[in-house]
């Protein structure tokens, strides 16, 4: 059924061939369009999230935008590692990009996340811009931290890192569920692991702790095959992982399939909000590069086996076709965006391989937001350092 003002405009315009032709071809773009998902494998839940889904065009381009962009981020990463620019380790989220933004869609202001050391990606969606994110990797004054975090220590508003002890994020995470409950908000916190954290006593201590209180977490799983070089099938005697909690209800979902995501995610906060205590989501996802830049990752796997992860199931192109193909937007719109991301993320990258460091008598700066002693020790008790607050303490209530 052709729209009316398409019928108006051929009768109008008769029998000329290459006109009607033109307007029969043209691809009318939709302001909302639905899919549906992989099925949701549940844990202690009857029911589950709507696999039937649907977003506005608005959203497709900023979920598309935004993983586009940490893509992007990461790829020059990688490059400015090779370069030797960027020292000590050097994780990539690329492959991953799906559950950072997915997750992040459906948070709220006032909820909370803390990750792992595979944490740029996260960087950027919590408010951080391309600059402060690269050039905290060149340990440079423009970064987030100041250069002083690097790869796995980066911070923002209600986002508490980038952190590099595995699993040791997962107790902090609940620590801020604790903190949401008793100041009565009815924020959550998302605690990330990775499938190698997983078997980590500390998160099973938390998981009782979490439930004994009711408390408003969403643990989630990056289950990304492998745990540094060891697949999930060599390391852990349960690879269900969203079954871990036990006594928590638990949501296996496409950890490749944005929407998925922010289905599964909205609907722990409502699980959560409605006081039925934590949620346990594990994300089924593949990351493309090795566990750090160090890793080549192909000891392990074949580069058949990774090439056939972005052939089939990348995050980022199997969306593009998604919205492409249901008209929501045009090819034409989104390789206009992904020039712009990439003019933006080199011009960022150049900023960060040209800014300056911090000098030393900053580096014991902002150790503490309210430091009661004018001095903090040094290596040696008796040559102490001057403290100095140079940002304001972005988490400090």
């Amino acid at each position: 059924m052709l729209p009316n003002i398409v019928r108006s405009s051929l009768n109008k315009l008769g029998n000329k061939q290459k006109t009607v032709q033109s307007l029969l071809n043209i691809r009318f773009v939709s302001d909302s369009v639905s899919f549906e998902t992989k099925p949701f494998r549940l844990h202690r839940l009857e029911t589950g999230p709507s696999t039937h889904v649907s977003i506005t065009k608005e959203d497709a381009v900023k979920l598309y935008t935004q993983m586009h962009t940490i893509r992007r981020i990461e790829t020059s990463a990688g490059n400015l590692y090779k370069e030797k620019i960027i020292r000590g380790f050097c994780h990539l989220y690329s492959g991953q990009e799906a559950i950072a933004v997915g997750i992040k869609a459906a948070l709220r202001p006032h909820d909370m996340v803390i990750t792992a050391y595979r944490a740029h990606g996260w960087t950027f969606m919590m408010g951080v811009d391309h600059l402060g994110v690269l050039a905290e990797l060149t340990g440079r004054q423009s970064g987030c931290a100041r250069g002083k975090g690097g790869s796995m220590h980066m911070y923002a508003k209600n986002f508490y890192g980038g952190n590099g002890i595995v699993g040791a994020q997962v107790p902090l995470g609940v620590g801020l569920a604790f903190a949401q409950k008793y100041q009565g908000t009815d924020g959550v916190c998302v605690a990330l692991y990775g499938d190698g954290a997983a078997n980590q006593g500390q998160i099973f201590e938390v998981y009782n702790m979490a439930k004994l209180w009711n408390l408003p977490t969403i643990f989630v799983c990056e289950n990304n095959q492998y745990g540094m070089g060891t697949s999930i099938d060599r390391a852990a005697a349960n690879t269900s992982f969203y079954t871990r909690g036990d006594y928590i209800p638990g949501i296996s979902v496409d950890g490749m399939d944005v929407l998925a995501v922010r289905e599964a995610t909205q609907y722990a906060i409502d699980h959560i909000t409605q006081g039925k205590g934590p949620m346990l989501l594990e994300t089924a996802t593949y990351r493309y590069s090795g566990h750090s830049m160090s890793d080549p990752g192909t000891s392990y796997r074949t580069r058949d086996e990774i090439q056939e992860v972005r052939q089939t199931r990348d995050p980022i192109t199997s969306f593009r076709e998604k919205i492409v193909n249901a008209n929501l937007v045009t090819a034409e719109e989104l390789k206009k965006i992904e020039g712009e991301i990439r003019a933006s993320v080199d011009d960022a990258t150049k900023k960060a391989k040209n800014d300056k460091e911090i000098g030393i008598d900053e580096l014991p700066a902002d150790v503490y937001a309210n430091n009661v002693e004018d001095k903090i020790r040094n290596k040696l008790p008796w040559n102490p350092l001057q403290h100095k607050r140079i940002g304001p303490a972005v988490n400090l209530n």
